[in-house]
């Protein structure tokens, strides 16, 4: 049965690489595609950054795959609109309560990451990341003198998120064959939220998973946990800032924030697929921009989708475009230090589909 997908390219290079990431999907399977406006785009066209008509086809639609929004063209505007608020709203609507971001490391671009070689080889985690609570969400106010973002997040919302990370710490144990380990980030040492958050996280565990591993860090000192030793994570869990700050340093393991997929899912496990980097304003419509996070995020949507083959063929083709005779002829984007444009590293995955 054709599956119906929802395609949001956005703003900036949300629509170089959502074009090749189309063309992938229609080689892969039987797909109908259903493009639609959101973030800066959406309010050139229709005032609104998440229109009424785009929601009401992501509700309908089996999964929904997402280009990045927003850009200096939308800031400080009068009527207080923003590309952002799309987004956010987007993932209320579709009640995600999960972003999940993978860090593999790729062996033959470990040379153009930040760290040693040899510090990363062998990395393989998940940051799990909850969607719908915290500051992004809270009351928010301004005035001359103040301001303030609340952060706020609820029990519920603590076990939907726990339970999301130790039920995949479960399943990857299986795949990778060895025992799960699920590393919860706060800052309990100041903030009561993160108080709240690590007394049921740890209560969750212990009653209904006690055979599996629980630690808990800072998050100050995750990020230094993460550069030094990555190797020893599985699944990360943390709330919606921490996890956006954190998912910046699965960028300085791969080698560039282009390379990295995400895909936020709800209860029913519906998949809200994107690439974890921005839209890049600074260049826009100029084929610098890397595809590959796109690519990515395609093959966690078609995992959603119950099409594990499909999935992996995409995989295959972005590992077979980035072995060592392609690197030898500098296929690569300018965030991975080569010359070749978007369109050509888009081919060149395409070619091994």
């Amino acid at each position: 049965m054709s599956k119906n997908i929802v395609v949001l390219p956005g703003d900036g290079i949300g629509p170089e690489v959502m074009e090749p990431a189309v063309e992938i999907l229609r080689r892969v399977g039987d797909f109908s595609i259903d493009e639609r406006a959101i973030g800066g785009n959406a309010i050139d066209l229709f005032n609104d950054p998440l229109p009424q008509g785009t929601i009401d086809a992501c509700l309908r639609a089996d999964a929904v795959l997402l280009g990045s929004v927003g850009g200096p063209k939308w800031d400080n505007r009068e009527d207080g609109l923003r590309p952002e608020q799309g987004l956010l709203r987007l993932r209320a609507a579709l009640d995600v309560h999960a972003n999940l971001r993978p860090v593999r490391a790729i062996p033959s671009l470990a040379s153009l990451a930040a760290i040693k070689a040899s510090r990363i080889m062998g990395t393989d985690y998940v940051l799990v990341r909850e969607s719908l609570g915290g500051m992004y969400f809270g009351e928010k106010a301004r005035t001359e003198d103040e301001a303030y973002d609340v952060c706020r997040i609820t029990k519920q919302q603590v076990i939907d998120i726990g339970t999301t990370a130790f039920e995949l710490a479960l399943m990857r144990s299986g795949d990778l064959g060895r025992p799960p380990k699920v590393t919860s980030v706060d800052k309990a040492n100041v903030l009561e939220t993160s108080r709240f958050w690590r007394d049921h996280m740890t209560r969750l565990q212990e009653t209904i998973y006690p055979e599996l591993a629980l630690e808990h860090i800072y998050v100050d000192n995750m990020e230094h946990q993460i550069n030094s030793n990555p190797r020893r994570f599985d699944v990360i869990v943390t709330e919606n800032t921490f996890g956006d700050i954190l998912s910046e340093a699965g960028a300085t393991l791969m080698g560039s924030m282009g390379l990295l997929p995400s895909v936020s899912v709800n209860k029913e496990g519906k998949p809200l697929a994107e690439p974890a980097g921005g839209s890049a304003p600074d260049i826009a419509g100029q084929e610098k921009a890397n595809p590959l996070g796109m690519f990515g995020a395609v093959a966690l949507m078609l995992e959603y989708l119950d099409q594990p083959e499909a999935a992996k063929a995409v995989r295959d083709a972005i590992d077979h475009a980035l072995q060592r005779r392609f690197l030898r002829r500098r296929a690569l984007t300018p965030d991975l230090g080569g010359r070749a444009t978007t369109q050509q590293l888009s081919r060149a995955v395409l070619a091994n589909l």
